[in-house]
């Protein structure tokens, strides 16, 4: 457990790492390519290290050297045979390798820790049968472990689930360029997540090939063109730059962030916007972005957008003048812990006054004091709630390592604020 201590007002500069979402997509797309690929500031997190040992087991050599991931990629040719995969509490990592397993030749069975045998794959697992590849839940309740059995993925037309998750569609896309014939891909209802989707097609645009797609409902991918090897830089991470924007927002204070796009197709980096509605003053540069917190105004807000989000502007929230009701986040009941009711605990064990629906949590700012908070491993309830720690005395953070699930170096940066 750690304590944070009050900091009065923020006045800070700080560098975030690169992007997890980019680094995981640009690991899978250079791994298809046929030759070196070197990912440039990669994000070395528990995530992204379960997606590289999954590549591994398939038979792609993947290497730190410094900053630089080399990743040599193997054009689609993986490795065939029995082939075992744990994934830990990575989702992504499930959802993307049991799509990449679908190339290969032979059974592979994906499994994770007792939180990931409760996140949903049958959107998946269904778009993969149609587009023909037997993949299945393995105890047949639609969530890992799931077994891949395949020859190769035949293509065609699927209808795929939008509403759990847009890394159903994201894992189809990127493997879409090798299947045997063009892929189809229509999603069914609202589209969750959005922005990540256009993070998968940027980078696979990046590596050589373009998506035909309509109004984010209807995707195609050619088999004509395939990935070629690059040399990209993974831009920083717009979800870790959201606490210390948060921290300049909660403290009336200053702070800058540095190696953060304010134009980047991440959908987080919007926040900036929401935490302008609030009442905070920001600048933005070509790499960088400044927060300067003032007094700050509850809200009604869609964040379907920016999910990961959630956590940094309910602990926010918190310390507005008013009501902030968050809608339309159902789907974050399925994450790393069911981020609405862990929130609303959190913040009630503050003196904050919450309430929830299935798709929804409402907060009233005003009268936070200290509180121990139970994190249930989740990386970004500890983060986002060690950010209220800045502001009122006595917030003790429970398993507090669970940052080093996508921001390692989170606490010894948060350390730089008491130094500046």
């Amino acid at each position: 457990m750690i304590e944070v201590k009050p900091l009065g007002r923020c006045d800070a500069q700080v560098t975030i790492p690169g992007s997890k979402s980019y680094t995981h997509r640009a690991l899978v797309v250079s791994a298809l390519a046929d030759g070196e690929s070197i990912l440039l500031d990669a994000l070395a997190c528990e995530d992204t290290e379960w997606t590289i040992k999954g590549l591994e087991r398939l038979g792609v050599s993947v290497l730190w050297k410094g900053d630089r991931l080399h990743v040599l990629g193997k054009g689609g040719k993986l490795n065939s045979g029995e082939t075992e995969i744990s994934v830990g509490n990575s989702g992504t990592s499930m959802r993307f390798l049991t799509a990449l397993a679908s190339l290969k030749s032979g059974r592979t069975l994906l499994d994770g820790n007792e939180r990931m045998r409760q996140r949903p794959m049958i959107g998946l697992l269904e778009g993969l049968e149609v587009l023909g590849v037997k993949a299945y839940s393995q105890n047949g309740n639609g969530y890992p472990p799931v077994v891949v059995e395949s020859s190769g993925l035949r293509g065609g037309t699927a209808n795929i689930r939008g509403d759990q998750s847009s890394q159903f569609l994201s894992a189809l896309l990127m493997v879409a360029p090798y299947a045997e014939r063009e892929v189809h891909l229509n999603v069914m209802g609202p589209l969750s997540s959005q922005p990540y989707v256009k993070i998968t097609l940027h980078v696979m645009s990046t590596f050589g090939v373009e998506v035909n797609c309509r109004e984010s409902q209807s995707f195609s991918v050619s088999t004509e063109k395939r990935y070629r090897p690059q040399s990209v830089r993974i831009e920083g991470d717009a979800s870790n730059a959201s606490y210390f924007f948060s921290a300049a927002a909660i403290t009336r204070g200053r702070v800058r962030v540095e190696n953060f796009n304010p134009a980047s197709v991440q959908g987080d980096a919007a926040f900036l916007n929401v935490l302008e509605d609030m009442g905070c003053h920001v600048v933005r540069g070509d790499s960088w972005a400044e927060v300067q917190g003032k007094k700050l105004c509850g809200m009604e807000i869609d964040m379907n957008a920016m999910p990961d989000l959630v956590p940094t502007l309910a602990v926010t929230a918190a310390f507005t003048q008013g009501k902030t009701v968050i809608k339309n986040i159902g789907h974050l009941r399925l994450k790393e812990s069911d981020r609405i009711r862990s929130l609303a605990e959190g913040l009630s064990r503050m003196g904050i006054r919450t309430e929830e629906g299935k798709d929804w949590l409402g907060i009233k700012g005003g009268g936070a004091h200290g509180a121990e908070i139970e994190t249930y491993k989740d990386h970004r309830l500890a983060m986002s709630f060690a950010i209220a720690g800045l502001a009122v005395p006595g917030i003790k953070i429970r398993e507090e390592r669970c940052v080093d699930k996508s921001f390692p170096g989170f606490w010894e940066v948060l350390k730089r604020f008491y130094r500046a």
